[in-house]
């Protein structure tokens, strides 16, 4: 069997149940995320949907160990890597997650901001420490090595256009919108592509990849957030799509936590399956309106959520719009100790 079937394929499956499960854990996070959107605290916010995740997760039949998450252990309160969650009456699943992809974005009250969460069986999610990672994706429908990070940007646009059979000027970009890209940002333009710039949110800019006639985009690529990366892989794997990302160290102590998380080759190139591998499941909840997903909506008598729950196993990739009646009940729950 080929090895990355093998490893794809490989682990135990997670019971089917969960995956609806994860969908309250996002949504949770979302709603609370969503109340303080466009205040401008971008602490307060992230603080607020860290809360709500972690409660949902804890009640969550799993023996959970956070692989992804917001910071080392000395940062809690944030869901930090190493914590543990859920009723340790379940299996023993790997957690990826960001209580609130885009907390600028959120502060602003712009598009795109997602609570997001990903599981897999113990030991499939690579352990990405906090930092840099460049990264290239594609969505699902071409051959594999299309695109590839030891490629040039203009290659990769060129290769990409002539697998979609399109000219270079149909073709747009996904980069956040940071000094460090300049250098790319020019070379893709000069190849007659068009570039989307975000100002946060990269695993929202891989994932909408997936979806070019719907989002606008056909690949992305940059240098983001190793975690995130993680978190886009996991995506990818339930969606479709090509992905590979390289760690970006830029210190001794950030090279020698990598290696304590397993990461011997500082300078190796991760495919989406090495980062996300077996069975995984992938839950997203719009925090504010985005290009595939709606943001929490307040009513006088409800809350509004619309979420994207997959599983990678069964390919399965479900859209729920969520109206919760029982606000005090909804409160309650998300408020309590």
């Amino acid at each position: 069997m080929n090895e990355q079937v093998r490893l794809a394929k490989g682990g135990p499956s997670i019971d089917r149940i969960l995956t609806l499960e994860l969908v309250r854990v996002t949504e949770r996070a979302a709603v609370a995320a969503a109340r303080l959107r466009g205040r401008g605290d971008e602490m307060a916010a992230d603080q607020a949907a860290v809360d709500a995740m972690r409660q949902e997760l804890n009640r969550l039949p799993i023996d959970g160990t956070v692989v992804i998450g917001e910071g080392e252990r000395d940062e809690a309160p944030m869901l930090f890597i190493g914590e543990k969650v859920g009723t340790k009456k379940g299996p023993k699943v790997d957690i990826a997650l960001d209580p609130l992809e885009g907390t600028t974005i959120c502060a602003k009250n712009l598009p795109n901001a997602l609570a997001v969460i990903a599981i897999a069986a113990e030991g499939s999610l690579l352990n990405a420490p906090d930092a840099y990672m460049e990264k290239i994706a594609i969505g699902p429908g071409y051959a594999s090595g299309i695109v590839d990070l030891d490629a040039t940007p203009t290659d990769n646009i060129h290769a990409l256009a002539k697998a979609k059979d399109v000219s270079v000027s149909e073709i747009t970009a996904c980069i956040l919108d940071r000094p460090r890209h300049a250098r790319i940002i020019e070379e893709v333009r000069a190849t007659g592509a068009s570039i989307r710039l975000i100002g946060d949110g990269d695993v929202a800019g891989v994932i909408h990849t997936t979806e070019p006639e719907e989002t606008g985009i056909d690949i992305y690529m940059g240098i983001g957030g190793a975690p995130e990366g993680v978190l886009a892989a996991a995506a990818l794997r339930c969606i479709g799509g090509q992905m590979q990302g390289r760690l970006v160290i830029n210190s001794d102590e950030q090279r020698e936590r990598a290696r304590r998380m397993g990461v011997e080759d500082i300078d190796h190139k991760f495919d989406m399956i090495e980062m996300a591998r077996g069975d995984v499941l992938f839950a997203a909840t719009g925090v504010t309106d985005g290009n595939l997903l709606a943001g929490v909506k307040f009513g006088r008598r409800s809350i509004a959520t619309h979420t994207v729950v997959m599983r990678s196993s069964s390919g399965t990739v479900r859209w729920i719009k969520a109206e919760h009646q029982d606000l005090e009940k909804f409160d309650a729950a998300e408020h309590s100790s």
